[in-house]
């Protein structure tokens, strides 16, 4: 792993997951790998209660991470990967409490669990980013978005500085080419998983 994604989601992960895989660090892990591969189900769900988990064994076959549930584990996974870049992505917390409202929020507020794998993911899901993140507020915008803030303050304050990359969603190409070395693509940053797509989805 060369890149450990710490922003929480709605902050262009999906976008960034894309850019990172035409920039040559993929595959990228992010939510969307936990949907395509349901044996990281059980063991994304023994890391939110706390079990021991082989990260290495995880993630054997990518580059770099990005969403949640990573960047809930971006602390120990950078330990873990002493080398890695620790990416923080951003954006203003009105607008991303907004996305996390019409998105993330009420798909977890409204899954009803299908089969054992679903149970799973959701408890996995409730304790990560509900419980554990929101403290069961996620209806309180004031709330979330102080928890947004802080965490992103404590990622600068705590994270290398040699390793830390801060990105601004919507910002291009540019600023993350240059804080990883490596040239611009030619083609537009990608723009992808917006809410709309979410929801459609």
């Amino acid at each position: 792993m060369k890149i450990i994604g710490a922003g929480f989601g709605r902050t262009g992960t999906k976008s960034m997951k894309e850019a990172l895989e035409r920039l040559g660090f993929g595959p990228c892990y992010h939510m969307f790998e936990v949907f395509r591969n349901p044996a990281d189900i059980p063991v994304w769900h023994d890391a939110a209660f706390g079990r021991d988990v082989d990260w290495k064994a995880l993630f054997a076959e990518y580059g770099s991470g990005v969403d949640w549930p990573i960047c809930h584990f971006w602390e120990p996974l950078a330990e873990l990967y002493p080398d890695a870049k620790v990416l923080l992505t951003v954006r203003p917390a009105d607008g991303w409490y907004t996305s996390m409202t019409n998105t993330i929020f009420s798909h977890i507020e409204g899954h009803r669990p299908e089969d054992e794998s679903g149970r799973i993911w959701k408890e996995m899901v409730d304790k990560i980013v509900r419980e554990d993140t929101f403290d069961n507020r996620t209806e309180d915008r004031a709330h979330c978005e102080a928890v947004f803030e802080r965490h992103i303050a404590h990622v600068k304050d705590t994270a290398p500085a040699d390793r830390l990359i801060v990105y601004e969603v919507g910002s291009g190409w540019e600023p993350l080419c240059d804080a990883l070395g490596v040239p611009v693509p030619d083609i537009p940053f990608p723009k992808t998983n917006t809410t709309a797509e979410f929801q459609a989805r």
